[in-house]
């Protein structure tokens, strides 16, 4: 996404917010007094712009900290004006840090496939497109790079879409923060136009279908 957006009518931005806008207490950032003192794991996954990605996350109990970033590239591309130019390499990722004992890889995997994004689109999301907006999973280990391969040949068994998952199972060589003021965006600008009508409703979705798993 490009960080200043075209202007919504005041009117349909109004309508949205009384469908979509979560509760204020649904839109808070992960308090650090709440980070399990236990062994923590990190995911990192690329599905569309970053917002949206990090603010699914950050309301499923047992991720203790979710990182807007890029992976997929050099340091030297990891910035939000180069990586828009789509040609660094780089996908725009979170890097999720959890609680194995409280949430397993494969169930993020799950909220990722079913919630977070369509892994149908091929170098898009939503009003995004461009291969810094594709779908992948970036595995630090074989065991992550297992259950992706094992949840997507499920997911197309069981022929959940209507079209291809075209995610990449790709290995992680690196994951860059990206700049601060994408960090919690849509925590901390929740009634930003992009925010309201493309990531609101995925913590519709995430209530919808993992009721258990929506913090």
């Amino acid at each position: 996404m490009k960080f200043l957006r075209a202007a919504v009518p005041v009117a349909l931005v109004a309508l949205l917010v009384t469908f979509f806008v979560p509760s204020p207490d649904a839109g808070r950032v992960i308090a650090a007094s709440e980070a399990s003192t236990a062994k923590t794991e990190t995911a990192v996954l690329a599905g569309g712009c970053f917002w949206g990605m990090e603010s699914v996350f950050e309301h499923v109990r047992g991720v203790t900290n979710v990182v807007s970033g890029f992976s997929g590239g050099s340091k030297e591309t990891a910035h939000y004006d180069d990586v828009s130019e789509g040609d660094t390499g780089h996908a725009e990722s979170v890097e999720i840090t959890y609680d194995p004992a409280r949430i397993s890889y494969a169930t993020l995997l799950d909220v990722y496939f079913r919630v977070a994004h369509d892994p149908t689109e091929l170098n898009a999301q939503g009003p995004d497109s461009g291969t810094q907006y594709r779908s992948a999973i970036f595995y630090a280990s074989p065991d992550q790079k297992r259950i992706a391969e094992a949840k997507i040949a499920a997911l197309t068994a069981q022929h959940v879409f209507p079209a291809p998952i075209v995610t990449q199972v790709v290995p992680l060589r690196g994951f860059y923060p990206a700049e601060s003021y994408h960090q919690h965006f849509a925590a901390l600008h929740p009634l930003y136009p992009y925010i309201v009508i493309n990531d609101a409703p995925k913590l519709v979705q995430l209530r919808e279908r993992f009721p258990k798993l929506a913090d």
